[in-house]
């Protein structure tokens, strides 16, 4: 059966991580996606790893094979009249145009709402850029860094002022371009209803920057309710909340409610140090936390993790492992709910890839095709669809348009 957005056609204009995987979440559920790459050297994302081997290779790159599953690839520079002309042909039959060029580079290519609408005026084009389309940052670039920096999060990540050895963290990886792009997908099925509604397209702005700042959930309260600065290891104000070591790893130990915290007790044996009037209440163990760690640390790191979170489960303690990628990789739940995928790539072989986190009862996820090849579907998308001859093609390859 045809997936659930099954018809909706998308052009994407993207590199490395958060265009790429707002499409990706489309195409997985059943859109046309028609990936748009620079000619010769093609996204960003290809010169990241992992790489089978590690050998680096454009095509065998684990990130970029994982974020352009089920999308159609074509080569253009659309910094030049010929391919900018292209990319107009291809949008006036698109539903959807999602981009992460940067506000400069927009305006000096000529990347502009009104420019696109007045092709196709049902168009949804989504622009994901690091802090906006708006506001005195607007011209400025940023890469997950700075970004992760900028929205806080690194601090909170961080010692904090309790920890002053423990300088700010962020997540690994291009974590910054994942939440965009979730965001991103989102917005623009909004719109695509709207669009679906009235006829008409709309341009969607989404900011990495907010997008990452509006994770910081409780945390932004904590300065103007309690004037406390949060952090990773900073004092809480209810404990236990912590991720404390085992003897053959770790586990996330959560008991702050009364309830939790007597069956937690009872678990280990109820000490006697448990008694005490200082860890009587959730607060007065947060504020006695130096006090009350030692006693945890010591019982704790003398079992194992899975025995421990299979007890504290039977008493309705609300403990988790922290999983390794090999924990997640041997998963029972993950393997029994098909999660991990293998797809073959002509170029990169057969591997393991994270699959859908949904399921759909009617409309399903399908993989229906790897990443392409650098340029692989040119002759498809531009001769056969666009018209373009196999002379013109050449051509246009020879002037490094394609």
């Amino acid at each position: 059966m045809a997936g659930a957005l099954s018809g909706l056609k998308v052009v994407e204009l993207g590199e490395m991580v958060s265009a790429p995987y707002a499409a990706k979440l489309m195409a997985d559920m059943g859109a046309e996606v028609i990936k748009i790459e620079r000619p010769g050297v093609g996204d960003r994302a290809r010169t990241r790893g992992p790489f089978p081997g590690g050998q680096a290779h454009p095509e065998k790159s684990g990130l970029y094979l994982y974020l352009n599953t089920n999308k159609f690839g074509v080569t253009l520079d659309v910094s030049r009249p010929e391919g900018f002309g292209l990319l107009e042909r291809l949008i006036a039959g698109a539903d959807v145009l999602i981009h992460n060029v940067a506000p400069p580079d927009m305006d000096r290519i000529g990347l502009s709402f009104e420019r696109v609408r007045s092709r196709n005026p049902r168009l949804v084009m989504s622009s994901i850029t690091p802090w906006g389309l708006s506001g005195p940052k607007r011209e400025w670039r940023a890469e997950d860094l700075t970004l992760w920096s900028a929205s806080g999060l690194c601090y909170v990540n961080g010692g904090g002022p309790d920890h002053p050895e423990m300088p700010p963290l962020k997540a690994f990886g291009q974590q910054s371009g994942f939440q965009g792009g979730v965001h991103a997908a989102v917005a623009t099925m909004g719109a695509v209803f709207a669009q679906m509604r009235d006829g008409e397209g709309q341009h969607v702005d989404v900011s990495i920057y907010e997008s990452l700042a509006s994770q910081t959930e409780l945390f932004f309260e904590f300065w103007p309710y309690m004037g406390m600065v949060a952090s990773r290891l900073g004092q809480k104000p209810i404990q236990p909340l912590e991720v404390m070591e085992c003897r053959d790893g770790y586990i996330y130990v959560c008991c702050i409610e009364e309830h939790q915290w007597r069956n937690f007790v009872e678990l280990m044996g109820s000490p006697p140090w448990a008694s005490e009037e200082i860890f009587s209440d959730r607060l007065k163990r947060g504020a006695n936390w130096d006090a009350l760690k030692v006693f945890l640390e010591d019982w704790i790191k003398q079992q194992s993790v899975l025995d421990l979170y299979r007890k504290a489960q039977a008493r309705r303690i609300p403990f988790a492992p922290v999983s390794t990628m090999g924990d997640l990789l041997s998963s029972e739940h993950l393997k029994k709910r098909g999660f991990f995928v293998e797809i073959t790539h002509p170029v990169a072989g057969t591997h393991k890839y994270p699959g859908a986190p949904l399921k759909y009862q009617r409309t399903p996820w399908e993989i229906r095709r790897p990443a392409p090849t650098l340029g692989q579907h040119n002759e498809e998308i531009f001769g056969a669809r666009l018209g373009l001859n196999a002379a013109r093609i050449e051509e246009l390859r020879r002037t490094a348009v394609l």
